[in-house]
């Protein structure tokens, strides 16, 4: 990335800043619900411990989550996308899975499993798995016929031709279902978090709404953001990084 590309998404920024710390000054939106920026500055240096400590408790949760979800979503795409029957069978009840709202699922997963972490690292593991695998699903579906024919002509057994054709040609694939992956993998654990959680950054936040700190809130959602941002631009660096071996 260019140096000049850099200065222009940090003007960017700074405009956004500046033109949102001047309406809520100017007393155009209604700061108990829309906070000027150095509001939130200085709401964040009290809020900081708790909400730190909250979003490493929200992080740890969410990557085993998401731990989970990525070997079962990349797994389960790559067996059922390679075999013809079991793609024609279960591909409607995959894509089903995966338009049911999840949020149905969520009071059975408390019923089932209580309070606290179990319930978040359930559901964020089932709301990350149906995308990756889909993802997955169908960079196997796609993969060019003529190399597998060709590694099948050259005496490629199995294990040979998953491991030098089909997995190099799905890794766009496997890394765009795990970029989409951790935003729904964070967004479940939040959620349950903020209904059915005794801490995590969840929690924090449902508690700093329900007390109407709009200040704090704004800050909490900084970092989460903050957080979420890190992990996907580390994910792309990733991608760069395995460009090469497809």
């Amino acid at each position: 990335m260019t140096a000049r590309v850099r200065a222009l998404q940090v003007v960017s920024i700074a405009a956004v800043l500046v033109v949102w710390e001047v309406v809520a000054r100017a007393g155009w939106v209604d700061a108990a619900f829309v906070p000027a920026p150095s509001a939130v500055a200085r709401a964040l240096a009290a809020v900081g411990p708790a909400a730190l400590a909250g979003l490493g408790d929200t992080l740890l949760k969410t990557a085993v989550a998401y731990v989970i979800a990525v070997v079962l979503g990349v797994g389960l795409g790559i067996l059922v996308g390679s075999v013809r029957l079991l793609r024609d069978v279960l591909n409607p009840f995959v894509i089903a899975a995966y338009g049911i709202p999840k949020i149905l699922v969520l009071p059975w997963i408390i019923m089932l499993t209580g309070f606290g972490t179990t319930p978040a690292v359930l559901y964020g593991t089932l709301h990350a798995t149906f995308p990756i695998m889909l993802l997955v699903m169908g960079g196997v579906r796609d993969v060019d016929r003529t190399l597998i024919t060709v590694a099948r002509a050259y005496g490629a057994g199995a294990w040979q031709l998953y491991w030098k054709v089909i997995l190099p040609a799905v890794v766009p694939s496997v890394l765009a279902g795990m970029r989409l992956g951790i935003v729904f993998c964070l967004l479940g654990v939040l959620v349950v978090e903020m209904f059915a959680g005794v801490r995590g950054m969840g929690y924090v936040m449902g508690a700093l709404a329900n007390g109407f700190k709009a200040p704090e809130l704004f800050a909490a959602t900084a970092l989460v953001s903050a957080a979420s941002i890190a992990i996907v631009l580390a994910l792309d660096w990733l991608n760069d990084r395995l460009s090469h071996w497809r």
